[in-house]
């Protein structure tokens, strides 16, 4: 998954767990021996404890994994292949609206005091994940030869190693430059974009989910909210503001136009929203 397939750490750590939920199920390991009644029976079980996504996603690893062992004729024909999966509820994504976005953004000042450094870098780092509508790890791992200063466009490492050209925004490049006029961070090519602390370093995703619920409870916001949220609220923002379909799915890094089109789902529940609060008829 990591070297051919190239996919992201996430997907590699989810898959791997779902082949070691299967083999924690058949208590033996025997993965060769797996019948079709015990996948079956598997996935009736494993709806029981986690939700119906997580039962697609361990099914998903879990195929592809057996896939790849079957080719190679070290596991017999996929039990797996064909098993009914319970439907998957359409969820909308949730987003923040813009007056959200902007009590977000300037939490980080309310900690500028005890913390100028981490207070600085977060502001930056939610600015470019919401001005270049960019995942959680593409920030994390952007570097400064990927953005071009000029142009203010940062070139993307994606999903499968794709990479896309990501306009970042005025305001996302001022605390750019403001940051590093403030703390002069290493600036090579190699360099994060977001550094661990002044010196240098990479800062993980996981500390910046961990981060950004500080500056959530500052703002007032729920808590439960993700850095993948930011990324909901660029798209839908963009489609509120009237921006072609297609070009929101090349800036997102979206392989099919359909995962794009959720985000219309939302566009056109606010229109909703609105008419019925504004219309006199609409009631």
């Amino acid at each position: 998954m990591r070297h051919e397939r190239r996919a992201s750490d996430y997907t590699v750590r989810n898959y791997g767990q779902a082949v070691r939920e299967l083999a924690a199920w058949l208590a033996t390991g025997a993965l060769e021996r797996t019948t079709g009644r015990q996948a079956r029976d598997f996935v009736i079980e494993a709806q029981r404890r986690v939700d119906r996504r997580t039962v697609h996603n361990w099914v998903s690893g879990i195929r592809t994994f057996w896939n790849y062992w079957e080719k190679r004729g070290k596991l017999p024909a996929n039990p797996f292949r064909g098993i009914p999966l319970p439907k998957l509820e359409k969820r909308l994504p949730q987003f923040l609206t813009e007056e959200q976005m902007t009590a977000l953004l300037d939490a980080p000042a309310r900690l500028e005091e005890n913390d100028p450094f981490g207070a600085a870098r977060d502001r930056l780092a939610m600015e470019v994940i919401y001005g270049g509508g960019l995942r959680v790890s593409e920030a994390a791992a952007l570097t400064c030869g990927a953005v071009d200063l000029s142009d203010g466009v940062a070139r993307v490492k994606g999903k499968g190693g794709k990479e896309r050209l990501c306009p970042l925004g005025a305001m996302a490049l001022q605390s750019l430059a403001a940051f590093r006029r403030q703390f002069d961070p290493p600036v090579g090519p190699a360099d994060a974009v977001l550094p661990a602390t002044v010196r240098g370093g990479r800062i993980a995703p996981r500390s910046i989910q961990r981060r950004l619920k500080r500056y959530l409870a500052l703002a007032g916001l729920p808590t439960d909210i993700t850095p993948h949220k930011l990324r909901h609220a660029y798209a839908t923002h963009l489609l509120n503001a009237g921006a072609d379909l297609r070009l929101v799915q090349e800036l997102l890094g979206h392989a099919q136009l359909a995962t794009t089109q959720v985000y219309t789902h939302v566009s056109v529940a606010r229109l909703k929203e609105v008419y019925a609060k504004a219309h006199p008829r609409a009631e």
